[in-house]
């Protein structure tokens, strides 16, 4: 008779999505949560056995809308190391330029959600004006805004243009994180709804596979780009804290704004004095391996998986993704454990969770 039962969602505007969170209370105090997914499922892995590779891929950046080039990139290079295609270097460059500009106006829209999440609305305009220049950028390269398709099997569909525009943009956005910085990092009452609350020890993250901006806030030294290939001749650092808690989480995010944006340049800069490269072109697939292969990237909200079957045909036998917001969001019911009420869209929030990773 003590005790609650409060359902969160799966209609509530800040579960960035529909997620439904069963909630036990025991006054302002929450005893157990229970996350129930699955409101968005939409098949995208079955899918890929009805779909030819080529049919495939325009619904791969409809994994997660929101980081789309990331996913087109897992989905094309597991294709490419299965059929042996070799990717040139200056698609590679063009590859890592737009998923860093994309990482930014993915890392843009969380901030943005979060600070509207604790009750601040003004964040929300500021960020989202400077994600609204990312996108345009992509609109005049690819002509869409999210759904972009632009990654092909073995490169880009065309070459890169407005790389100055690119150059206005990134240092335009470091002068405003700036800003963000001075309205957020010390302001008392972020500070009190997010210094040490729903702390993540590094034990817990490892127990529940947590990946990305969430584990290397918790300490953890981990960052899958270090792995890829594309990013060999690359140089950034990794940024991570050691708290755990969501102010450690916002932290991370907001630095690992500025070193995309110095990957950003670097890619400029090699692509400006590599112009008399041949245009990438698609490769059309002809002769499909039989095999299975898997191939990952570092993802806005963590490591990505695309693990891909085939029999030699032209569809895949198995396809299936394994994404950073699933992780995060079955951690809740560990995280959520003890917090008040008023805490649980704060932490939840500073996961950066987007629902169509999750259900796929």
């Amino acid at each position: 008779m003590d005790k609650m039962i409060l359902n969160l969602g799966p209609q509530h505007p800040s579960t960035h999505g529909v997620l439904r969170l069963q909630v036990v209370l025991e006054g302002e105090h929450v005893v157990s949560c229970e996350p129930d997914i699955g409101y968005l499922h939409r098949g995208m892995e079955k899918l890929a056995e009805a779909k030819s590779y080529i049919q495939y891929l325009p619904m791969v950046d409809r994994v997660d809308y929101l980081s789309g080039f990331f996913y087109s990139y897992a989905f094309c290079n597991a294709v490419e190391c299965l059929n042996h295609i070799e990717v040139p270097q200056y698609a590679n460059y063009v590859r890592v330029m737009m998923m860093e500009l994309n990482r930014i106006a993915s890392h843009l829209l969380w901030l943005g959600t979060y600070l509207l999440d604790l009750g601040a609305i003004s964040p929300m305009f500021y960020t989202f004006r400077e994600r609204e220049t990312i996108l345009d950028y992509f609109e005049k390269i690819t002509g869409q805004r999210m759904m972009y398709n632009y990654f092909v099997f073995g490169g880009v569909r065309h070459n890169i243009l407005y790389l100055d525009n690119v150059i206005k943009i990134v240092n335009n956005i470091l002068f405003k994180i700036n800003e963000y910085e001075n309205i957020i990092t010390d302001n008392p009452i972020f500070l009190s709804r997010t210094k040490g609350i729903g702390i993540i020890s590094k034990k817990k993250a490892l127990d529940w596979a947590i990946t990305g901006p969430n584990l290397r806030a918790c300490g953890i030294l981990s960052d899958y780009r270090m792995n890829m290939h594309i990013y060999d001749d690359i140089e950034f650092d990794i940024v991570m804290s050691n708290e755990g808690d969501c102010y450690s989480r916002y932290i991370v995010r907001i630095y690992e704004m500025r070193e995309s944006a110095f990957i950003i340049k670097q890619c400029v800069d090699w692509l400006k004095s590599n112009k008399k490269i041949p245009e990438p072109s698609q490769i059309f697939l002809n002769n499909f391996q039989k095999g299975e292969i898997y191939s990952y990237v570092e993802a806005p909200r963590g490591l990505s998986f695309c693990y891909l079957n085939s029999v030699g045909e032209s569809t895949p036998y198995r396809l299936k993704w394994r994404t950073g917001s699933y992780y995060s969001t079955q951690l809740l019911k560990e995280l959520l454990k003890g917090c008040s009420l008023a805490d649980i869209m704060a932490i939840y929030g500073s996961l950066d969770v987007v629902l169509p990773e999750v259900d796929r």
